[in-house]
């Protein structure tokens, strides 16, 4: 073959890469998401949750500025963001492997020897050289463009990780919020509670001093209180530990929380559209880490494969070299030197059929660990938007139960105090009406937690 028909036929060559080039999987995605509402007109407009911006979601101000803070010094968002910083570099040095490296070198010399013998006088002698070397490893096969793309699937992969801790981070600042905005409203229950027994307790004693109640009434009257007494400091350690772990979550040294709107004035959207599953694929962080995870795996494959190849190199070097430093930049002293060498591979006890192996149950791991991830995700949504239409169908009931029990022990003290009722009545609704408003906070609060989860499962929360 002539050169210059060799020329084209080595850049086609080099333009190849062996192995696989990466396709998506397909993927049998449902229609829509179980527990979604399918007629309503947001969804139908194939509309999401999961593409609402977290302070559209979340508009409580002092929300939102715990949410900010914990975007700028949360560890875990930071160290994330380093190891989008590492695999940049590390992109840079395997690019680097397509490219020839030259190298510029200079050395010069002097000495001078002694005579040893008659015949042989003594000498001084000076050099001195200029050289600059290209070395070109040639990727006729494309092991180092395979490289580069794996590198490169690795980038997005820990950038598509550091989105996905963004979205937790968002998720866990909303839940810590109004986990802290329940418990102050459990605490504030409970101290209303307190002081109301300590009101009843008071005119029982008085009753009693009159002979209008028994001493049993009178004790049962101080079991409520004892009651109520002891809920209010177990409440006031779960506040303070909250706002510890808080605290820490915005990358910050335990201390005190600000407050915004009550748990019961926290806004809900109207309406909770979930979106088409399809969409999920393309807008939930771990998803796509997963699936750059598996880009990186397939031109693994491909580096597998163009080991079986031959390498293929040219070193070339030229300068000046001269025994005389102001002759050294002269057309005499000229050096140079070009040489080309392939190595084939042919016996290495298996390790190249190895290797291929490796790569390709490599590659099946990441595939199964893809599908897996989307599976996850599909529940997870359907988990939460089943959570948040039968959390709030109970905190309705709830709702009723405790203006139930608000009435029932209205009427028990009113008749207690008129003598139509005994203490242990007033004991029993007191009891249920207390535990009825914690049940409604508890309540109050697994909606809104729920409506967090809906929204992080849909892969909202990393959008700026």
């Amino acid at each position: 073959m002539k050169p210059v028909r060799l020329l084209p036929f080595l850049a086609w060559l080099s333009a190849c890469a062996m192995g696989p080039d990466y396709h998506r999987p397909a993927i049998d995605t449902p229609g829509a998401f179980r527990g979604g509402q399918a007629d309503d007109a947001a969804v139908q407009t194939n509309a999401s949750l999961g593409d609402e911006k977290w302070w559209a979601l979340f508009q409580d101000p002092v929300l939102q500025q715990l949410i900010r803070t914990a975007l700028k010094q949360n560890y875990d968002l930071r160290i994330a963001a380093t190891r989008v910083e590492q695999a940049q570099a590390q992109l840079s040095i395997t690019r680097a492997s397509e490219f020839p490296a030259v190298y510029a070198g200079a050395q010069a010399f002097t000495e001078r020897n002694a005579q040893i013998a008659p015949i042989i006088p003594s000498y001084q002698a000076r050099a001195a050289e200029v050289d600059l070397s290209v070395i070109w490893n040639l990727d006729f096969w494309g092991k180092y463009r395979r490289e580069t793309e794996a590198a490169r699937a690795n980038l997005l992969a820990t950038e598509w990780g550091r989105r996905a801790v963004l979205t937790s981070l968002v998720a866990g600042v909303a839940t810590d919020y109004f986990e802290l905005r329940e418990l102050d409203l459990a605490l504030q229950v409970a101290r209303d509670a307190l002081a109301s027994r300590q009101n009843s307790l008071r005119l029982t004693q008085v009753l009693v001093s009159n002979g209008s109640a028994s001493r049993l009434d009178l004790r049962q009257a101080e079991e409520l209180l004892y009651t109520a007494a002891e809920t209010v400091p177990d409440l006031e350690r779960q506040v303070a530990q909250e706002e510890n772990a808080l605290s820490v979550l915005i990358g910050q040294n335990p201390g005190d929380i600000p407050r915004g709107q009550p748990l019961t004035e926290q806004p809900d959207p109207p309406v909770v559209p979930a979106g088409l599953p399809s969409e999920l694929l393309a807008r939930r962080p771990d998803i796509l880490e997963a699936e750059q995870a598996l880009v990186a795996a397939n031109a693994d494959v491909g580096v597998a494969k163009a080991a079986y190849f031959p390498s293929i190199s040219l070193t070339a070097t030229g300068g000046f070299e001269s025994y005389q430093f102001n002759n050294l930049f002269t057309p005499a002293s000229r050096i140079w030197d070009l040489s080309g060498s392939l190595t084939q591979p042919v016996f290495e006890a298996g390790s190249l059929r190895a290797g291929m192996h490796l790569a390709e149950a490599q590659k099946q791991q990441m595939l199964l660990a893809y599908q897996q991830a989307i599976m996850t995700a599909f529940q997870q949504v359907s988990d939460s938007l089943i959570a948040y239409q039968k959390n709030r169908e109970y905190r309705e009931q709830q709702e009723k139960l405790t203006a139930a029990a608000q009435d029932t022990d209205q009427l028990s003290n009113l008749l207690y105090r008129q003598g139509g009722a005994s203490y242990l009545q007033v004991l029993t609704s007191e009891t249920n009406y207390l535990s009825a408003q914690l049940s409604l906070a508890q309540a109050q609060l697994n909606e809104r937690l729920a409506l967090v989860q809906i929204y992080s499962a849909l892969g909202g929360g990393w959008q700026q």
